[in-house]
């Protein structure tokens, strides 16, 4: 069984390590050659949306998924014409315009920040009448690890702000006073079975996730319930197949949704040690109508992500209880190279680990958040 990926970054890097102990064989798609997922598979270099890259990329396999949401929604609806693609595609055009991704969450009855369509300067005004400030202009398509967005702390900061965002379609929204950020990641396979992973609690340092813990340090068992029935009504909604990942806001005893990806997640990522199946199996499973894996806990995770440099791979693996994957990227501001997993027996010891490696980064330059 070959498996075409879109998209040739870490996620389909980890997909192919996950799939290879199952017998399968994968081809990724992406502009470019340094692409990390040709270390582990045929990669086939182009855009996604060249007639001639996607034919090359069907070409001798049996089904098609996809790594990333921003591939063009064309050219998944192309290959699905040739051989099954999953997630279907109007999970992926649902997920790249924010303001259709609310209209999904909302026909599934599940609660979001007050928000606006803005398409001028002077409806910004009008959103911000009606929606209050402070408050946050996103682009409605393209925006992801804090791109595509301003914060609007009073009236006088929204010209430059819309500026700012090129004047292109926005969607205003109400700057949420959170106590926690959470995601919660479930699958569906194409049986129409589900299963939800426990909630994570997130971390982020300018819009890119730094910190996930799982469990989530949340006591309240009704919100793992919430985020589960919340999950499974957008899977059915979508008819969907693989695994997918909702964000939420965590305010008193309620769940906003804030977006979702259509994939595997980097929220997930702490699942390759720390749960029976990790992410990237558990996607391979749904996508292939295999039975869907256990997601039971191997106990206490924490997953950090290493960004622009790479700290001595001595003093990570120092950590007790560390997992180090090294993505093979090179380095640059901001950019995701790799990622730390720590496992644990207890929460307690979980933040003693977390400590050491927020330690040993921070040491390699790159300010940890407090814990």
């Amino acid at each position: 069984m070959r498996i075409g990926i879109l998209g040739g970054g870490q996620l389909g890097r980890m997909l192919a390590l996950a799939g290879y102990p199952l017998g399968l064989r994968f081809r990724f798609l992406d502009p470019a050659p340094d692409a990390p997922a040709g270390q582990v598979g045929e990669l086939v270099v182009g855009a996604y949306d060249d007639p001639e890259a996607l034919g090359s990329l069907v070409e001798s396999v049996d089904l098609v998924t996809y790594e990333f949401e921003n591939v063009p929604a064309g050219a998944v609806e192309w290959l699905t014409g040739r051989v099954p693609a999953y997630p279907p595609p109007r999970a992926l055009e649902t997920a790249q315009d924010r303001l259709s991704e609310k209209r999904l969450f909302e026909a599934c009855g599940i609660p979001v920040p007050a928000y606006a369509p803005v398409s001028s300067e002077d409806e910004l005004e009008h959103a911000l009448a009606s929606i209050g400030l402070p408050a946050l202009l996103k682009t409605r398509r393209l925006g992801y690890d804090g791109k595509g967005q301003a914060r609007i702390m009073d009236g006088s900061m929204a010209s430059a702000a819309w500026r700012q965002l090129g004047g292109v379609p926005c969607l205003l929204e109400r700057l949420v006073p959170f106590d926690r950020e959470v995601s919660v990641l479930a699958a569906r396979s194409r049986d129409g079975s589900t299963i939800v992973y426990p909630i994570v609690e997130n971390e982020h340092r300018e819009g890119i996730l730094f910190c996930s813990r799982a469990p989530a340090r949340i006591e309240r068992r009704y919100l793992q319930e919430m985020a589960e029935a919340y999950a499974c009504r957008v899977l059915d909604a979508l008819d969907y197949v693989g695994m997918l990942a909702i964000e939420f806001f965590v305010v008193g005893d309620q769940l906003l949704a804030n977006e979702m990806a259509p994939r595997v997640h980097n929220s997930g990522h702490w699942t390759i040690e720390g749960a029976e199946t990790s992410q990237f199996e558990q996607h391979l499973r749904a996508i292939l109508g295999l039975p869907l894996g256990e997601v039971n806990l191997r106990g206490y995770a924490g997953m950090v992500n290493l960004l622009g440099s790479l700290p001595p791979l001595e003093a990570l693996l120092r950590v007790p209880g560390a997992h180090v994957h090294i993505y093979g990227k090179a380095p640059r501001p901001r950019r995701k190279l790799g990622h730390v997993t720590v496992l644990a027996a207890s929460a307690e010891e979980r933040e003693r680990r977390l400590a050491q490696l927020f330690e040993v980064i921070e040491r390699a330059g790159e300010p940890a958040p407090r814990a």
